[in-house]
């Protein structure tokens, strides 16, 4: 494939499954891709090295990313060095899951997005929401190109129309059609809970979903938290 995107080297936060699959896409699609995990990479170098990414420290893939993913428990969030992120595009794939982080009140309020509690400890960043609300054994089986029929959607949410340019093309890359969903706050509809998470769908049904946000059952629960913040 040609990579379109002025996304050259690709950085991901994470090396679990869904870090992984990520990685094999975006190296499948004419990235370089490198991947930091918690502590030394050296765990990771070998499978790494097999799918053609590179391992590298959290710093030094930080230093060397055009575009970094966030594929790491939520959890986990304020472990990122925003002092050297500052300035960088951040995308963020983490969710929320009990079982991973724990009970955490702060990381379950319908008032707000997950990506903007990111994007708070991430100042100076530009957060952009994507990669997470398909599974990740989806993703590694449904990646198809570009006008294939039955391709499938992957929504993004963010506050720039420039970012959400070059992660759209970037999720073209990678095998699906990008939906906007809208603001970084608009993020939540892409969380556990709502429709959308888990929706292994074309991008006009993705649209239906996302347009349907409002009468759904998450997102009447996120309406009245919100007008109750703003009273």
């Amino acid at each position: 494939m040609t990579v379109t995107s002025p996304i050259r080297t690709l950085g991901i936060i994470g090396a679990g499954r869904l870090g992984r699959v990520l990685a094999a896409l975006a190296v499948d699609a004419g990235y370089r891709v490198v991947v930091a995990r918690s502590g030394s990479p050296a765990p990771i170098a070998r499978a790494m090295a097999a799918i053609g990414a590179e391992a590298l420290t959290v710093s030094g893939l930080v230093a060397v990313s055009d575009a970094v993913v966030l594929a790491l428990p939520l959890g986990r969030y304020r472990t990122l060095p925003a002092e050297e992120m500052h300035g960088m595009l951040v995308i963020d794939a983490m969710n929320y899951w009990w079982g991973a982080d724990g009970d955490r009140a702060d990381l379950d309020d319908p008032r707000t997005s997950t990506s903007e509690l990111v994007q708070r400890h991430l100042t100076g960043a530009r957060v952009v929401k994507g990669l997470g609300h398909m599974g990740y054994h989806d993703m590694e089986d449904e990646a198809r190109p570009a006008g294939a029929s039955g391709r499938k959607a992957i929504a993004i949410a963010g506050d720039s129309a420039d970012d959400l340019d070059v992660v759209s093309r970037l999720v073209n890359d990678l095998g699906f059609d990008p939906v906007i969903a809208g603001s970084l706050a608009s993020g939540i509809m892409l969380e556990p809970g709502a429709d959308a998470f888990g929706a292994d769908v074309g991008a006009d049904e993705l649209r239906e979903i996302l347009d349907g946000f409002a009468t759904s059952r998450r997102g009447i629960v996120v309406a009245r938290a919100r007008r109750s913040a703003s009273s």
